[in-house]
């Protein structure tokens, strides 16, 4: 049995682990966190959402991001100061623009295959996360914001998803409890949504049982990369035959300590949970899971008593602040769009969501035989991770249990 450290107690993390664990491998997962998912795999929006695999790389974005640069409380804000790190990852980002259609379908593509594997997860480990098959459902308030998802409805069944357009009357039949001026949506029956800390949690746990060690609470100090194997610092130094980084936005520098880049970029993005203490919020609030187009915000129903609204993109650095003025306009939209909702008990959160300028997951080896990476997941980890776990399993499986070619011989190639 080869061992594998995986670094990384997120969603993408965990679920290698378990990809790993069902192939054969000895797996260690290391944490800085006391517990698995407490950074971006805590509290995001809920959606597992191939609906939403349309990537940012488009004029568009660049033209909404310049005129939202002065404005705290817009759906994107980028700090205006300088630095190296933002501009090499917008240069690239800016680069992948020609990208856009073949990556948006992709991305589709991917997210669909990962529906199956998240069951077979949810299924072995008995986890419960609560979870919702109530499809999602995108509304718009523009003709512009509506001829825009036209098209992308297009790429998206290029990647293998059904979704349809409704009018605001089918709408609101859909969701009774939304108000505001509607125009139109389009419903993706397929798409689903849970709770990612719990699911995360629970795995975690199973993993556990099943003999998978995890090392939490205890920072990877530094990693090296040597003839007969990876070499890990965190306290104490561990050899492994391989290693799988998957670190959210830790990725990049941990990359650098193996001869990698992984140009991440740390996009915070803010959620509120709303808590539906009387019977009135519970019965205003929505069943279906939400996606409003123009504000760039997302609701799930996360069981009976939660509502989880988020969205924003803020490209800020390194930063977990949670700020009032991002945090705000999530409140609004709430009060606006359910207004018999309370809003007095809502629990804000921020998070730094681990993006490539491309918009796609960086899955696969590094320039080392022993090295691999499933991380840059950006706004899909919750939606993706399944998929690319399975990927990066078998890659490694055929690496580490192929006796075609040694090791060492890989290393040299």
């Amino acid at each position: 049995m080869p061992s594998i450290a995986v670094l990384g107690a997120g969603i993408t993390g965990v679920t290698t682990a378990y990809s790993l664990f069902v192939r054969g491998f000895d797996v260690t997962v290391y944490d800085r966190q006391r517990y698995a998912g407490m950074e971006t795999s805590f509290a995001n929006g809920g959606q597992l959402s191939a609906s939403n695999a349309e990537v940012w790389n488009q004029w568009s974005t660049v033209l909404k991001g310049i005129k939202w640069m002065f404005e705290g409380e817009a759906p994107l804000f980028v700090n205006p100061r300088p630095g190296w790190h933002k501009v090499s990852w917008m240069t690239e980002f800016l680069a992948n623009i020609p990208r856009y259609k073949t990556n948006t379908i992709k991305t589709a593509g991917m997210a669909v295959a990962a529906r199956a594997g998240l069951a077979e997860m949810a299924e072995k480990s008995g986890v419960d996360f609560d979870f919702s098959p109530a499809g999602i459902l995108h509304f718009y308030k523009t003709e512009k914001d509506l001829k825009h998802a036209r098209m992308v409805n297009g790429l998206l069944a290029e990647g293998g998803l059904e979704r349809h357009e409704l009018s605001v009357d089918e709408v609101l039949a859909r969701e009774p409890t939304l108000r505001g001026d509607i125009i139109g949506g389009f419903w993706t029956e397929s798409d689903s949504t849970g709770d990612i800390h719990k699911f995360t949690m629970g795995l975690a746990d199973w993993l556990k049982k099943q003999g998978v060690q995890f090392k939490l609470g205890a920072p990877v100090t530094d990693l090296h990369v040597k003839e007969d194997g990876v070499y890990v610092e965190c306290g104490h130094e561990e050899r492994f035959d391989g290693i799988v980084v998957s670190a959210g936005v830790a990725s990049r520098k941990f990359a650098h300590m193996l001869g990698d880049r992984v140009n991440i970029y740390p996009v915070k993005g803010y959620s509120i949970t709303v808590n539906l203490d009387d019977a009135a919020s519970q019965a205003a609030a929505p069943t279906t899971s939400l996606l409003d187009d123009k504000a760039k915000i997302v609701s799930s129903r996360l069981g009976k008593n939660r509502l989880r609204i988020a969205g924003t993109a803020e490209f800020n650095g390194e930063n977990r602040d949670i700020l009032e003025r991002r945090v705000r306009p999530l409140v609004r939209w709430c009060e606006e769009h359910f207004p018999d909702v309370s809003t007095e008990n809502c629990v804000p959160w921020a998070g730094l969501r681990p993006m490539m300028p491309n918009m796609m997951p960086r899955v696969g080896p590094g320039r080392n035989a022993r090295v691999f990476y499933n991380t840059g997941h950006g706004h899909l980890g919750w939606t993706l991770s399944p998929a690319t776990a399975d990927a990066i399993g078998a890659t490694i499986a055929a690496r580490f249990k192929s006796n075609s070619v040694p090791l060492h011989r890989l290393q040299e190639a």
